[in-house]
C-alpha cells in the first residue's frame, strides 16, 4: 500500500511577487498544493498557474486579512500541513497552534534574520512575536548556517532540534523559459548592468548608485536599470539627479518578467546591505555569467564564480563591478554545479523528511 501523500496549504500575507512569496509558490506548485494569502496584491502580483487553488482572506487590508484567518483556516485545521513564511504571521499561526485551535502541523520559514536586520521598537516587536507564538511551531526552516546560528542565539527557548537549514529552491527550466521573452526594443539595443528587488533601504541601490557614478566616464554607453518599486523611488530619484545621472540610470518599475534582463545584461549586480538571502541571486547566476554580489548573506563568500564586494561600501562595488566588467573568461559552469540541486522538488521533499 502506497503512503498517503501529505495534504499542505501554504500561507503568506499577500501574493506580492517578493522572495518569499516566489519560494512558496514554487514550493505550493512542486507539492500540487493551495495557497492562502491574507489579502491580494494592489500590484505587482504572482503568477499563479491556474491548476493551483489560490484563496484570499480579505479584499481590504492586511489587518482585515489577520482578523479573518481564524475561518479562513477552518478546512485546514487537522490533518494537513501548514507552511508559512513572514515573522508576524508565523508567531500568530503558532499562537493559533499554542491555544489548540489550529491541530495540523506547523512549518515556517524564515525570510530574513530580523532581529539583527532591525533595532529598536520594530526589533521588539519581533521579539515579542516570537516570544508569543513560535513555541507553538513544528519546523522552522533557516536559509543558511549563519541564519540558523542568529537564530538560536537569539531565541534560546526554542528546540534548536526544530531549527534546520534549506537552501532556497529556484526552478531553472522556468527562469530560462522565461528568458526567452523579447525585452522592449529600446532596451533590447542598449548596453546596461541590472539590479532588481524592493527599492527600501535594504537593498544597497544607493550603494550601487554611487558605484555606477565612479564607473561611467569609463563607460559612456553604459547605463543601470534597476527594476522594482517601493518607498525608497523619491529618494533614489533625488540621487540620480544630484549625480546628473538621469539618461544613465533608469528606474523601470515593477516588471512582472525580469529574467530577459538577466540573460541580456552585461552584469548582474546584488547591492544589499543585509538579506536572509537574495533569492534574485539564485535567478541571476543561472542566466548571466557575469554576477556582482555583496557579501550580505551567510553562505554568498562561499558561491564559486561571482564577484564578491563588501556591504554598504561604493569603493568595493566599484571595484567589483569593474573587475567583473573587465574579465574576459567567466566560470559558468562552477555557478550550474551551485543550483543544480536547489529544485523546488528537492526544497519541499527534504523540509517534510524533516519533520518529527
Amino acid at each position: 500500500m502506497s503512503e498517503m501523500k501529505p495534504k499542505l496549504l501554504f500561507v503568506s500575507i499577500t501574493d506580492q511577487a517578493n522572495g518569499a512569496e516566489n519560494i512558496l509558490l514554487q514550493a505550493a506548485s512542486a507539492s500540487n498544493a493551495g495557497l492562502l494569502f491574507l489579502k491580494k496584491a494592489n500590484s505587482g502580483g504572482l503568477s499563479i498557474p491556474d491548476d493551483l487553488q489560490a484563496e484570499y482572506v480579505s479584499t481590504g487590508s492586511v489587518l482585515s486579512g489577520f482578523s479573518g484567518l481564524i475561518k479562513s483556516l477552518s478546512p485546514y485545521r487537522t490533518d494537513h500541513i501548514v507552511f508559512s513564511t513572514h515573522p508576524y504571521l508565523n508567531a500568530y499561526l503558532g499562537f493559533l497552534k499554542r491555544i489548540g485551535y489550529l491541530k495540523s502541523k506547523l512549518i515556517v520559514r524564515e525570510c530574513s534574520s530580523v532581529l539583527t536586520r532591525y533595532s529598536g521598537i520594530k526589533k521588539w516587536s519581533y521579539k515579542v512575536a516570537y516570544w508569543f507564538g513560535y513555541p507553538g511551531v513544528n519546523l522552522v526552516v533557516c536559509q543558511t548556517g549563519s541564519m540558523r546560528d542568529t537564530f538560536v542565539e537569539h531565541l534560546p527557548y526554542i528546540d534548536e532540534h526544530k531549527v534546520i537549514i534549506q537552501k532556497n529552491p529556484i526552478d531553472i527550466e522556468q527562469n530560462l523559459i522565461k528568458a526567452k521573452a523579447a525585452l522592449p526594443p529600446a532596451d533590447a539595443k542598449a548596453e546596461f548592468i541590472c539590479a532588481a528587488g524592493r527599492l527600501i533601504p535594504e537593498k544597497g541601490f544607493d550603494i550601487l548608485i554611487m558605484a555606477f557614478d565612479e564607473i561611467k566616464a569609463a563607460r559612456p554607453n553604459l547605463k543601470l536599470f534597476i527594476l522594482g518599486e517601493g518607498p525608497e523611488q523619491g529618494a533614489l530619484e533625488n540621487l540620480i539627479s544630484e549625480l546628473k545621472l538621469k539618461d544613465r540610470v533608469i528606474l523601470k518599475g515593477w516588471v512582472a518578467n525580469p529574467m530577459p534582463y538577466f540573460k541580456q545584461a552585461k552584469a548582474c549586480v546584488v547591492s544589499s546591505i543585509k538579506e536572509g538571502f537574495p533569492n534574485v541571486l539564485l535567478q541571476m547566476m543561472i542566466l548571466n555569467p557575469v554576477v556582482i554580489s555583496t557579501n550580505c548573506a551567510g553562505g554568498i563568500d562561499e558561491i564559486p564564480g561571482i564577484y564578491l564586494a563588501e556591504a554598504d561600501n561604493v569603493n568595493s562595488l566599484t571595484t567589483a563591478i569593474n573587475t567583473a566588467l573587465n574579465t574576459k573568461k567567466h566560470n559558468k559552469d562552477l555557478i550550474m554545479q551551485y543550483v543544480e540541486d536547489r529544485t523546488p522538488e528537492v526544497f519541499i521533499k527534504s523540509i517534510l523528511n524533516a519533520l518529527v
